[in-house]
């Protein structure tokens, strides 16, 4: 028989918390190695109970569920984070998944939903709830990658569209070229695109020049 999957529960509400912790400990493969009432001990509970799973509430007084998601992957990088909140909009969604979340779940699902989500997450599959992806699917179709750049990196960007080398877009703008550097970077990771060639390409066909 397989490992069982070691799930740490993170809520500020104690009857959630009990809730939750009676729903898991039902399950076989499933072992609630503890529940944390809030992300500072959430922090300190992964760290030194190393979880494969952590169920992360998304608002909690003090620090933010997303907040302590970061963090918990900072110190744990092979622990799967699932957010659970009432929300859906999709900012909380991407923001949450940007905190490198692998998942997000509802706290209005039935009990075999939340099971998926931990198992999936466990396997290293990213639970989404159905109202979730809605909304991710939703602001992306909204929202360009221009409007995720900065107002520096896109005066970097259309420099870079124009064909000039990192030390004249430094010069340009009167920043280091290491700074420019970082800045390339960001642009391809919110563009999609994987060197300046291609940056500059999109650049043009989506006139900023």
């Amino acid at each position: 028989m397989s490992r069982a999957i070691r799930l740490l529960i993170v809520d500020d509400h104690p009857m959630v918390r009990r809730g939750l912790t009676e729903l898991f400990e039902g399950e076989e493969d499933i072992e609630v190695v503890a529940a944390a009432a809030d992300g500072e001990e959430a922090i300190a509970t992964a760290a030194a109970a190393a979880p494969d799973v952590v169920l992360m509430d998304i608002s909690m007084p003090g620090m933010s569920g997303i907040e302590a998601a970061r963090r918990v992957l900072d110190a744990c990088p092979e622990t799967n984070v699932v957010m659970l909140t009432s929300f859906h909009d999709h900012e909380k969604v991407i923001e949450s998944l940007d905190s490198g979340a692998v998942g997000y779940l509802l706290k209005e699902a039935d009990s075999e939903e939340l099971l998926r989500g931990v198992r999936a997450a466990a396997a290293g599959d990213s639970p989404l709830s159905a109202k979730a992806a809605r909304a991710v699917l939703s602001a992306r179709h909204e929202r360009s990658p221009i409007d995720d750049l900065t107002g520096r990196e896109l005066d970097v960007l259309r420099l870079v569209g124009r064909g000039l080398a990192n030390k004249q877009v430094a010069w340009r703008l009167g920043i280091s070229e290491k700074t420019v550097k970082a800045h390339m970077t960001s642009i391809f990771h919110r563009l999609g695109v994987a060197d300046r060639t291609q940056a500059a390409l999109w650049a043009q066909r989506h006139d900023l020049l």
